[in-house]
């Protein structure tokens, strides 16, 4: 049974605790095993990933790579309506990120002085899918879509064998409707392993994306820190939805809302903020009466101890408890949701409104469902095609900007104790005050004498 507390009765520790997320547990015993994968992986390459899978996965693989053969057997085991809805979901996904593309800026910040700034495409990503309690086509075209629009040269996609030694069916579907051609059965930290560093049949890439358990997150995190390895994206955990709801939410609606993302792991919450202690009742009931239905009910049973129901006094101070708690995703079951979306701060994703049940966006509404959790929303962005571009700057003066601007960073410099830096422009303003036109005439026995 969801708890239910009343946030007005309880001190600022009990508040605390009442917004604490369940933790999942990086033991040491983890990282170690997750460094000898990342050390085996780096020394023996593939012979170390196939080892490594029919230890993990308890398969024994001819080749790594998904060849052209199973990605035609892929599509013979869907059915039209489970092709349509994937590629109705890679439309949208691909219309909303088509918008995010960014353009290139250039400013004169004073006459002479040309500041710009240029996107580029990282050149190899590495997509991974995980395939633990239920295959995530969504996740394929959530990390796809946008690094096929942002232009990245190269996409590898991971995912974890089945004990047949095949991808799942949706998994190479959804990546051939995304553009994805080169995908590989490999799962865990070794997946992870070899996207940092490269085996003779995997190619190393510079940066990492996709969720995963504890082991893929440990080793994304490794392998991050290590000069030699690749960056990753933002820190993933547990699923997490927070509802706020008045009396005019439907109790039926508001369960469903928990329970669709407290299916999802045994660490994942799911919290309910309202001012109604009767709706607040009528959704204890409803979960009750929906619990049995459910087929991950055994997961439900462990994930329902984190979650629970705060009665407020107010929707003011629901949003501040939202606020404070930063959700993955936030649903505003209220009257008139669009009126509280200006004072929402810290939220991945926020669906308003009766009619925008979460798992839409986890789907096929566009967005991407790739978003933050464990409160690093009050920091962190939802991953979007600028995830996967890097920024470059450029700046260019002309002879009368440095005149003018030169004098200001030689003080500077002067300030920092930086001569050199202070060198590099006051050289060039004495060539111009001695008229000097293109190029330094001074040979290096002038200039070091």
């Amino acid at each position: 049974m969801i708890r239910i507390l009343d946030w007005q009765k309880l001190d600022a520790a009990e508040r605390r605790a009442a917004l604490e997320r369940p933790q999942s547990s990086f033991a040491p015993a983890t990282v170690a095993v997750v460094r000898e994968v990342l050390d085996a992986v780096r020394r023996d390459g593939d012979a170390a990933l196939r080892t490594l899978t029919r230890r993990f996965d308890g398969v024994e693989l001819e080749s790594l790579a998904v060849s052209e053969a199973e990605f035609a057997a892929a599509r013979g085991a869907l059915t039209d309506e489970e092709i349509s809805a994937l590629a109705r979901a890679v439309g949208n996904v691909r219309a909303f990120h088509l918008a995010q593309r960014p353009t290139a800026v250039a400013v004169e910040t004073e006459p002479g002085v040309r500041c710009e700034q240029l996107f580029r495409p990282i050149d190899a990503v590495g997509l991974y899918v995980p395939a633990g309690s239920a295959p995530l086509p969504s996740t394929v075209i959530m990390l796809a879509v946008p690094s096929e629009i942002a232009g990245c040269p190269r996409r590898v996609l991971c995912t974890p064998p089945s004990t047949a030694g095949t991808a799942h069916p949706a998994v190479l579907v959804a990546a051939e409707l995304s553009g994805i051609d080169t995908v590989f059965k490999v799962g865990g930290a070794q997946a992870i392993a070899a996207l940092a560093y490269g085996t003779e049949s995997l190619p190393k890439v510079e940066k990492i994306f996709g969720p995963g358990n504890v082991w893929v997150t440990t080793a994304k995190q490794l392998v991050a820190q290590d000069p030699g390895g690749a960056a990753c994206d933002l820190p993933a955990g547990p699923s997490e939805v927070m509802v706020i709801a008045d009396e005019s939410a439907r109790a039926d609606f508001v369960a469903a809302d928990l329970l669709a993302q407290a299916e999802h792991d045994p660490l994942a919450q799911a919290i309910l903020i309202t001012p109604s202690a009767a709706l607040a009742v009528r959704v204890q009931a409803a979960i009750t009466t929906f619990l049995p239905q459910l087929e991950r009910r055994a997961v439900l049973a462990q994930s329902l101890i984190s979650c629970r129901c705060i009665l407020v006094p107010d929707p003011e101070t629901a949003v501040a408890v939202a606020n404070a708690y930063a959700p993955e995703h936030l649903l505003l079951q209220v009257r008139e949701p669009r009126r509280w979306l200006a004072r929402i701060r810290n939220a991945g994703a926020v669906f308003l409104g009766a009619w925008s049940p979460e798992p839409l966006g986890d789907y096929c509404t566009g967005a991407n469902h790739v978003l933050p959790t464990n409160g690093y929303a009050r920091s962190s962005s939802g991953l979007s095609v600028r995830d996967f571009l890097k920024v470059i700057t450029v700046q260019e003066l002309t002879r009368a900007g440095l005149r003018s601007l030169g004098p200001t960073a030689a003080t500077l410099a002067g300030l920092e104790g930086l001569d050199g830096h202070a060198l590099a422009v006051t050289r060039r303003l004495e060539s111009l005050a001695a008229g000097a036109v293109g190029e330094p005439s001074a040979t290096l026995t002038e200039v070091t004498s």
